[in-house]
């Protein structure tokens, strides 16, 4: 027996969101959503460029992909269902925040920060992860419009941004092209 991967429920343009409601696709939630599940996209397309000398990352880059997983099930959750959401789970919490602060500060102990702006694309791993900080600040300005109050999920995408260049600039090491501004 085969099994459909298609309903056809979003045929007249609106998706269902988590814990019940559909809104039109175009809606904050859908877009916030998409944005973010291609920032995933962007940082899994990493992965493979990382190779078995560079498994640290691979794991970084694996755990923040879960953690977008729980940034876009708060994301497609109408305000009224947020009480259903589970920290860590579906909900995005501090400490997550915070993980990523201090991976941050951890990958950024590993290379001598550049005095000037970067030319990206020194090596195509680092021109990849370059593209998802970009991505992920797309979804960031995204996730403005669909984020609640006191949700976790923007100062996330802003951490993460952030965790994406010292990731580039490390892996990068000797090859780092910098240009000074005239």
């Amino acid at each position: 027996m085969t099994t459909r991967l298609y309903t056809g429920k979003g045929d007249d343009g609106t998706t269902g969101l988590l814990f019940g409601g559909r809104v039109p696709k175009d809606a904050a939630q859908p877009r916030a959503c998409g944005a973010v599940d291609e920032a995933q996209a962007t940082i899994g397309a990493a992965r493979p460029l990382c190779g078995p000398d560079r498994a640290e990352l691979d794991d970084q880059l694996i755990h923040v992909c879960r953690d977008l997983w729980v940034l876009m099930a708060e994301l497609a959750t109408l305000p009224e269902h947020h009480t259903k959401l589970t920290d860590g789970q579906t909900r995005v919490t501090s400490e997550m925040v915070r993980r990523i602060e201090e991976l941050t500060d951890a990958v950024g102990a590993k290379f001598e920060p550049p005095s000037a702006f970067v030319v990206p694309g020194q090596t195509q791993l680092a021109a990849q992860l370059d593209i998802a900080r970009t991505v992920v600040r797309r979804a960031e300005r995204e996730a403005v419009a669909a984020a609640v109050d006191g949700s976790h999920v923007l100062p996330y995408l802003n951490r993460l941004s952030s965790l994406l260049w010292a990731q580039a600039r490390w892996v990068e090491g000797e090859h780092l092209l910098s240009r000074d501004v005239d």
